[in-house]
């Protein structure tokens, strides 16, 4: 666990430039997930040769939602909870901007994404399904990447492991250093404690539901087929993972029952199964 992957003495600056593990691990997920988005478009899109380059413009806009809306959907959930973190950034709104200290909802990436894309891609002529469905299985692909950011922070980390199952290997279980390395966010408390490793599960998930839409996307009846799927399959999953986290910076309801992220589960599962029913015999000869 590399919270900083080096660092370097600047005459310009008070402080040693670092470079931040998961700043890295986004920025490699990113090139690679806009790679393979190019490559999908030339093999399912429209036009073989236009659609690279019009995916290619929707991919900065799709970034720059993913962080806005992941950050977004963070500081409303907890001004919402009257949380401490909440009120603070009520009596100092600039932190808001602060998404380096910590504070991205993956859903509200996920929202964020998907609206500045098909935004693009409406104003680029591209079909928004189509273009939901080549986006999706290449974001999956690059989540899994930048996953690995999680764990070499510290971000997004488990609950303490019982003490019976505490001999399971990784990357079922984890144990954090002690001494924690300079800028890790696993917490004071969690030193030298064995947890469940949900960083690498949700980065195997992510690989796993991105070979499950390069999969549907060969033999996809319609557009939107593959979207609904692993959406569908990412709900799910998302919620059993949710319930081995052990961060609090997430936003919990209903007395702490039930995080944000389980929420939006329930209510985006509910409603791939509707849209998926309606769709049964559904076939469109474009979408191969």
């Amino acid at each position: 666990m590399h919270p900083y992957l080096f660092e370097i003495d600047l005459p310009f600056l008070s402080e040693p430039f670092r470079l931040r593990a998961f700043g890295a691990m986004v920025a490699i997920a990113f090139l690679v997930g806009a790679h393979l988005l190019q490559r999908l478009a030339a093999r399912h899109g429209d036009d073989s040769k236009g659609d690279p380059a019009r995916y290619s413009a929707m991919t900065m806009w799709a970034l720059f939602g993913i962080f806005g809306g992941a950050r977004l959907m963070y500081v409303v959930v907890e001004i919402l909870r009257d949380s401490p973190t909440g009120r603070s950034y009520l009596s100092d709104p600039l932190s808001m901007l602060f998404f380096w200290e910590g504070g991205l909802v993956m859903y509200g990436g996920l929202i964020g994404g998907v609206s500045a894309g098909l935004w693009r891609a409406r104003l680029e002529g591209v079909r928004l399904w189509n273009g939901l469905d080549l986006g999706l299985t290449a974001a999956f692909f690059a989540q899994a990447i930048g996953r690995v950011g999680c764990l070499m922070v510290g971000d997004d980390y488990g609950r303490v492991v019982p003490e019976a199952y505490r001999s399971l290997p990784f990357p079922i279980t984890l144990r954090v250093p002690e001494p924690l390395p300079p800028g890790s966010l696993f917490g004071a408390q969690n030193a030298g404690e064995v947890l469940w490793a949900t960083q690498p599960w949700m980065s195997i998930n992510a690989l796993l539901l991105g070979i499950v839409a390069w999969t549907i996307l060969q033999r996809r009846r319609y557009a939107g087929q593959v979207s609904l799927w692993v959406l569908l399959l990412y709900s799910l999953t998302r919620f059993s993972i949710e319930h081995f986290r052990g961060d609090a910076v997430r936003g919990k309801w209903f007395a702490d029952s039930i995080s944000t992220s389980q929420l939006i589960s329930i209510i985006a599962a509910a409603a791939c199964v509707a849209l998926l029913v309606r769709g049964r015999g559904r076939t469109d000869a474009a979408a191969a």
